[in-house]
């Protein structure tokens, strides 16, 4: 669950921002703070990113995402850090992400306290994680590409937007 509202609009927003976006494709699901079980037989070995895209499966709901019934884990993740996340969120959880070959781990930051700068991107890179390089604004705003979604993300002072290129 999101540790406030600064944390839950952006999180809401991604998920139904992606959902409207990739609407017509039936082999893209979106979801996001649901877990993702991925060693079988232990349920205690879960993750739950606030935001995840899988290519490849079916946009069906679902109670859990099971990643050996599924085939494969999420190909983009995002997380929305906050002051109780964003250690596990730079640490354990990245990770977990680079175990399951999470392609493209983003993170953001809506109160600009705890990441400088409050968006950054990370490219899997054999089996670890290098920066996207992202851009700055004229008016102080960031851009980092999404070469996963085919996305730009971009954070302006109307906040985090997922932007055609």
């Amino acid at each position: 669950m999101a540790e406030g509202d600064f944390q839950r609009k952006p999180l809401t927003y991604a998920v139904e921002a992606l959902g409207i976006y990739f609407q017509d494709r039936p082999d893209v699901y979106v979801s996001g703070d649901l877990f993702i079980y991925y060693e079988k037989g232990d349920p205690q070995v879960r993750v739950a990113p606030d935001v995840f895209v899988v290519f490849g499966v079916s946009k069906a709901d679902r109670p859990s995402y099971f990643v050996w019934k599924e085939g494969k884990g999420p190909d983009f993740v995002l997380e929305i850090t906050s002051r109780s996340t964003v250690s596990v969120d730079q640490g354990a959880k990245r990770g977990i992400y680079a175990y399951l070959g999470v392609t493209e781990y983003f993170q953001y930051d809506p109160t600009g306290d705890y990441l400088r700068p409050s968006l950054r991107g990370l490219r899997l890179s054999g089996e670890n994680y290098t920066p996207i390089s992202s851009t700055m604004t004229a008016d102080g705003g960031i851009i980092v590409p999404s070469r996963v979604l085919g996305l730009e993300l971009r954070l302006d002072e109307s906040g985090l937007r997922f932007m055609t290129r």
